[in-house]
């Protein structure tokens, strides 16, 4: 009997799977649709559920797979619960500079994010729609940088129309998300390598040292 093929190579080194977050209206499935597709249209048919799209980037040498989130209007009835955010290991926060309260429901989206979210979660604050003219504006930058260094995460001012600061809003969170996972396989690394010592010194035909507590 011929064997099984080989399991064919993943063709990505991360799969990271990110969220969008925010108030409805915001213009969430625009940046989504700008970084996936790169296109814009300020025309959707929302259905209540969950979409999501599939990008693939190279960081440092490095494939990742983003698989990025969207509410799909969800959010309108605050239905997002556990299921959504389970697996989920970065999440942006949007709103619109022109409206305050999708600005001040921020808070209200961390603490939905605490109680959801696991607690090492990679976080990144986004201001969108920042190319309207500047009357509009309600949200100053000032303030979105203030409330980002108050929860200790970055923070971009985009435009889905025009394309400002999509590629690096999202490059910049995988980065983030990519680091720390390099990080966390490293130290399991490290934690291997000290517990196989010992067999390792069997191995070599030399016996390992005594505990001085043990005697000679």
């Amino acid at each position: 009997m011929a064997a099984p093929p080989a399991r064919a190579r993943a063709d990505y080194d991360y799969l990271i799977k990110l969220l969008l977050i925010g108030d409805s209206g915001v213009g969430k499935s625009c940046l989504l649709l700008r970084f996936s597709d790169g296109s814009f249209t300020t025309s959707f048919i929302t259905t209540i559920g969950i979409d999501f799209k599939i990008r693939t980037i190279e960081l440092d040498g490095k494939r990742i797979k983003l698989q990025i989130w969207d509410t799909a209007g969800q959010e309108r009835f605050r239905t997002i619960t556990t299921a959504y955010y389970r697996g989920a290991m970065g999440i942006l926060l949007v709103y619109d500079v022109t409206d305050e309260s999708s600005f001040n429901n921020i808070r209200n989206w961390i603490c939905n994010i605490e109680q959801h979210a696991s607690d090492n979660v990679n976080k990144i604050l986004v201001g969108n729609k920042a190319d309207m003219d500047e009357s509009k504006r309600a949200v100053p930058t000032a303030k979105g940088q203030a409330l980002a260094d108050e929860y200790g995460i970055k923070f971009f001012e985009t435009s889905a129309q025009t394309n400002l600061n999509v590629e690096q809003v999202f490059f910049s969170i995988a980065r983030d998300i990519k680091q720390r996972l390099a990080e966390t396989d490293t130290k399991a690394g490290d934690r291997t390598i000290k517990i196989n010592k010992p067999d390792q010194a069997a191995a070599d035909g030399t016996a390992a040292p005594k505990s001085a507590c043990c005697g000679s």
